[in-house]
Parts: C-alpha cells; structure tokens; sequence
C-alpha cells in the first residue's frame, strides 16, 4: 500500500524496550477504588449509588447524562464507602466528584446485559446503544465517547474505519501489548464497529517499530480480505488521527474539520478490544491496560488495572521508585500532564504513569529566540510556532489566532526542538484557552442579545394585542351619540327668534 508523507515531525529517543518485551500482568485489587464521575470529554455521569450500598462487579453506579457522556460501572464488587470530592489526575489538582468502592474480595459479577448474539445483522441503534450503556470512551488518551464516533456512519458516507495502532509517543508501549496478546478480540471489535459505521474497509496502521504486532495481526487479519495491517514510518506525531490518515491515504483534514468529512473514522485499538467485550460478553469498560514506565520505576511494565486504583497502587505493585522523580506524568512525555500527586486515580483515558528522573526531562532554563526557525520545520500542522509565541508573549492573541494558533493540537514538537528551551506548547495552550472563553462568552452575549430582543419583541406584540383587545370591549355609552340634524336647526331657530 502506497503511503504518503506527512509534514514536520521528530525523532525522538523512544525507549520503549523497558516494557515492549514484557507481557501484560494483572494488578491484585487495591483496598480502595476511586471512580470519578467524570473521566471523559462531556458531561459528568450521574450517580446510581448512595454511602453503604452494596454493588457487584460491572454493575452501573453512574448514568452518561446527555448524548455527550459516559457511565461509570464498578470494576468488582463491594460496599459504597462514601460519594465525595477527590485530587482529579490533572495538573490542576481541583476536586471532582468521585465514587470510592471498597472492595469485598469476592469480585462477584453483577447480572450484566445479553451478548448481541449475532452483532452483523443487528442495527447501528442496538450496537451503538450497547457501546454507550457500557462506558466506552476513547482509549488512546482523548477519551471522547466512543457510541457517538460509532454513529457517524447516519450522517456522513464513510469509506474507511482506521484503527490507530500507531502509538508514537514515547515509553507507551500498552496497544503494543495488546495487539501483541489480543489480535483476535480486536479484529472481531473492528468487524463489529465496521458494520455499526457501514465501512467497507478497515485498516489498522502501527508504526514499524512494533515488528512484532504487525506481524501478529497480520496473520489475525488475514481471513478477512476487507481488513488489511500497514506499517507506517516511525515518525512523531504519527499516532495523531489527522496525520495518521494523511499517511495512509494522502487526504489532508482542513482545519476545523474531522476525518470523517474525509469519509474516515479513527478509532484505538484498545477501544476497539473493549467494543468486543461489551458486545460479545455484555462487559462494560471497567480495566484498561497501562504502560508504567520511566527512570524511576524500579520494574517498568503493562499492567491491567482496574479503574480507580490510585497511582500511587499502581506504582508500589511495579516496584516503587528506584530513584527520586522529577515528576510523575498521566500519558506520554509530549502531550501528558504532570500529575499533583500520587494519590490521583487511573481513569479510562490512562495510558502511561511514568515517574522521569531530571536526566530524562532534560528541563533546562529558558533563553531567548535566536529564530532559528527549527520549531516551523517540525511544526507538523504547518504553523509558525516562532511568530505565534511573539503575538501571546505580547498578549495580542487575536494575532496568533490569524496565524492558526486554534489549529494547534499541542503535540510538543516545537518544544522539544527549540535549543532555547522555550515552553512554546505552554504558550499555545494559554493562548487557546483564552480564546475559547472569549468565544463562550461572545455566543453568550450573542445568546442574551437576541433573547432580549426577542423579549422587546413579545412584549410589544402583548401590548399592542392588550390596546386592541381593551378598544374591542369599549362599552357604547362612552361613545359621541350621532346627531340629528333637523332637531338641531329647529333648536337653532328657536333660540335665534328669542
């Protein structure tokens, strides 16, 4: 298959051989899980559960509210300690509403739905409905809800599902492993979400370093003529979705669209494994596998952990840290988010703890520009990271947006080559977040205005109907009698004669 290049991008040290040789293990259960209510783009999940309950293992203890949502399940069984506010695994370190589940030991399932038994002849509604009441979200780290991606075959002509199996960012290695261990579970989740879309075709692209996987779901792919295993350059960020099918197909996404105006959907092959437990078992998304790695971690693994274990469990059962780190980061180094602390849970959308030591942060103190012009080469969405951090370092961010600053998906590549060591992503990332505030608040004030004007509308249309109504009801006798002419001119004459 032909591919295609793909602008920009780097090369750098991936040091995925500390976990890509090693087999995925399981993680004992903790003695607490903390299961937020929010571990997905959209709104948060209601809860189902009050302090005390007794829940069993995949039973919902919170319902998506809204089309843009996910439920939450408990990953075994237990007693409900308390519902309450806790650290979220963000940078930010703000509470979020949080479930915590002490486990009973006995891991005893809750009666789950029916397996779709023959999911090729059901509809799109039955299997999109079952990925929804199962939790689903995007496993690769965007964590958007995986029904509503499942229903776009209804409004666009689709050709392709795209598996993303790429995964560039370095230290990750849990998709390898999983495609590795689970080829055929994902080709029969990739069968199943292709019917649900109405693709034709379906196509998984893994990076070259991971020989072993393409190999294996090769061979898994090869009773189905429909589906076809490329291997795609060893390039950062290749696993992003737009450049992935840009190197696939040469199509390139404009700006402020998706992949399926392309008539492509991406979709991670995790999530494609847990669309095959929900459809084939009734299981809902209550474990994910996570790579956890870096030069503090005394034994660097893939470890299938139940959602809501804390981060700092998952580090003890690898070992704890060998070496003091200089941060603890949820994802990869270039686009995760350092962790407040090790207290924080593992949501759905975790797929990396690393614990890097200063040597491999490399942070070094900020210098000036000497506009050298590395970070537009490697800018892989074609901008000028230089000329647009000049504008938000001046607070004009009405510049940087007219030099495509919203179309910045901050993958960090202009970063990690400035010799500088400028935080450019740092700037990019403020400056879009106050970007987006101001557009909220101007569709606000463009909200409010024209329900004012409505307002002025309604109440002149109801004064004008009252002023009508009151003239209709006016009764006869406050009306001028008619006069009568004769009467008038003998009254006249009468008087003049006088």
């Amino acid at each position: 298959m032909k591919l295609f290049p793909i602008r920009g991008g780097i090369h750098p040290d991936y040091r995925k051989e500390q976990t890509s040789e090693k087999a995925i293990v399981v993680m004992p259960m903790p003695a607490a899980l903390y299961i937020p209510l929010q571990q997905h783009i959209g709104a948060p999940a209601d809860v189902l559960v009050a302090e005390g309950d007794l829940v069993k293992k995949g039973q919902m203890i919170a319902r998506n509210q809204g089309t843009v949502s996910a439920s939450q399940h408990a990953p075994t069984s237990g007693r409900i300690r308390t519902v309450t506010e806790v650290t979220a695994p963000h940078p930010s370190g703000l509470p979020q509403t949080t479930i915590i589940l002490e486990p009973d030991g006995k891991d005893e399932w809750a009666d789950l739905p029916e397996p779709i038994a023959d999911p090729f002849s059901a509809d799109t509604h039955t299997i999109n409905d079952r990925v929804a009441q199962s939790g689903i979200v995007g496993m690769g780290g965007a964590a958007f809800p995986s029904a509503i991606k499942l229903n776009l075959g209804e409004q666009k002509k689709l050709e392709i599902l795209l598996l993303n199996g790429a995964e560039c960012e370095p230290y990750l290695t849990c998709d390898d492993r999983v495609m590795r261990e689970y080829p055929d579970e994902i080709i029969d989740g990739a069968r199943i979400m292709a019917h649900a879309l109405g693709t034709p075709r379906v196509v998984i692209g893994i990076e070259q370093n991971k020989p072993q996987a393409i190999e294996i779901m090769t061979k898994a792919a090869s009773a189905f003529p429909e589906i076809k295993v490329v291997a795609v350059p060893v390039q950062y960020p290749m696993g992003s979705e737009r450049h992935l099918v840009q190197a696939i197909t040469g199509r390139e996404t404009p700006a402020r669209k998706l992949t399926a105006d392309l008539g492509i959907v991406v979709h991670n092959v995790s999530t494609t494994r847990a669309v095959h437990h929900a459809i084939r078992f009734g299981r809902p998304l209550i474990a994910r596998v996570v790579t956890v790695s870096g030069g503090a971690i005394r034994e660097p693994n893939n470890v299938l952990t139940p959602i809501g274990a804390r981060v700092a469990d998952l580090v003890e059962f690898c070992g704890g840290f060998s070496a003091r780190p200089e941060s603890v980061v949820n994802g990869g180094p270039m686009m995760g988010q350092p962790l407040p602390s090790l207290e924080v849970p593992v949501v759905k959308g975790t797929s990396g703890i690393l614990a890097l030591t200063a040597e491999e942060i490399n942070d070094r103190p900020t210098s000036a520009c000497i506009r050298c012009g590395s970070c537009v080469t490697v800018c892989p969405c074609g901008l000028s990271p230089v000329d647009m951090a000049a504008f938000v370092r001046k607070d004009n961010l009405e510049g940087a947006a007219k030099l495509g600053v919203m179309d910045c998906f901050s993958c960090g590549s202009c970063s990690w080559v400035c010799p500088s060591h400028i935080p450019l992503v740092h700037y990019f990332n403020y400056a879009k977040g106050v970007l987006n505030d101001l557009e909220r608040e101007s569709r606000k004030n463009e909200r409010i205005k024209t329900l004012a004007e409505v307002r002025v509308i309604r109440i002149e249309k109801a004064t004008e109907a009252k002023r009508a109504a009151l003239a209709a009801r006016k009764p006869a006798s406050d009306a001028t009698p008619p006069s009568n002419s004769g009467e008038a001119k003998a009254a006249t004459e009468e008087k003049a004669n006088a």
